[in-house]
């Protein structure tokens, strides 16, 4: 496996990668890397002659920067778990291999087609301006011929394929579903940050909306949402920030049950903001 550090070394190895006519499959990360992100790696290496994976903690996606200081960091740990996964590239750049000075003063602008208004956007203002930079610049980098993104961060995966179908990128995105513990805990990196204590309450994010499910039938959505709301603040250490049931294809609000219902949660657990999601379709 070999670690690559600028874009100058990135751009020969994918020349000569492109001239070889291998398939390229591609893991954009911000490391510190869990069993998660390793299914995805482990996908990749099972559907294409090469992987690579980046490892570069964005700074234009995090709208507070004591998040951005605190997120943790260990490329050693990381490149010893996907060597193990069978990945062939790692790319580690810094932000100034990435970004010039203006880019990262000002923002980056992008037509969402109101996807990004809604959940995560309505609290994290810019963040996927961040997002759709990063990712848009990396797949320019890498040219890959598959990308792999996990369906935990539900949001960000309809604007990757907003994205790729608005910039007409050849590149297909794999939705790849939520890894979570024993406990039901959508694996997150931000996991590490929890006590011992804040661990076995946040096991009920997920324990709630699995629990929910058995509600479809008896309360509208909007009275659903309301019921996941009140019994996660009623936890101990656990603030929901928002819980929304959307379309999955738009993102909007529903009001009424459709078979493409999806509930979009963030919680705050401590200091902690943990994101779940649950479908609610194969319920109908």
């Amino acid at each position: 496996m070999k670690i690559i550090r600028t874009i100058e070394d990135l751009t020969l190895e994918i020349n000569a990668i492109k001239n070889s006519g291998k398939s390229l499959g591609f893991v954009p990360t911000m490391g510190a890397l869990h069993h998660g992100h390793k299914t995805l790696v482990i996908r990749s290496v099972s559907e294409n002659d090469l992987s690579i994976v980046s490892i570069f903690v964005n700074p234009t996606q995090f709208n507070n920067a004591t998040d951005l200081d605190k997120y943790p960091r260990n490329l050693e740990a990381d490149a010893k778990m996907l060597e193990s996964a069978g990945c062939d590239y790692i790319f580690a750049p810094n932000p100034e291999d990435i970004y010039t000075a203006d880019e990262l003063k000002n923002r980056f602008e992008f037509d969402f087609g109101g996807l990004d208004t809604v959940m995560e956007g309505r609290f994290r203002p810019g963040h996927f301006n961040g997002v759709v930079q990063i990712v848009s610049k990396l797949f320019q980098l890498i040219q890959p011929d598959k990308a792999y993104f996990g369906e935990k961060d539900f949001q960000q995966l309809a604007i990757i394929h907003r994205m790729v179908e608005t910039l007409k990128m050849k590149v297909e995105i794999i939705d790849c579903p939520i890894i979570r513990e024993p406990s039901g805990l959508a694996l997150s990196s931000r996991n590490q940050r929890l006590t011992t204590n804040q661990h076995k309450n946040a096991i009920e994010i997920s324990k709630v909306l699995f629990e929910s499910s058995n509600f479809v039938t008896k309360l509208s959505p909007k009275e659903l949402s309301e019921w996941v709301i009140d019994k996660l603040n009623n936890v101990e250490d656990l603030k929901v920030e928002y819980f929304d049931i959307v379309d999955a294809k738009s993102l909007q609000t529903i009001t009424h049950w459709t078979d493409n219902a999806v509930g979009c949660i963030a919680v705050f657990c401590g200091e902690v903001r943990l994101i779940d999601n649950f479908r609610y379709n194969h319920h109908r």
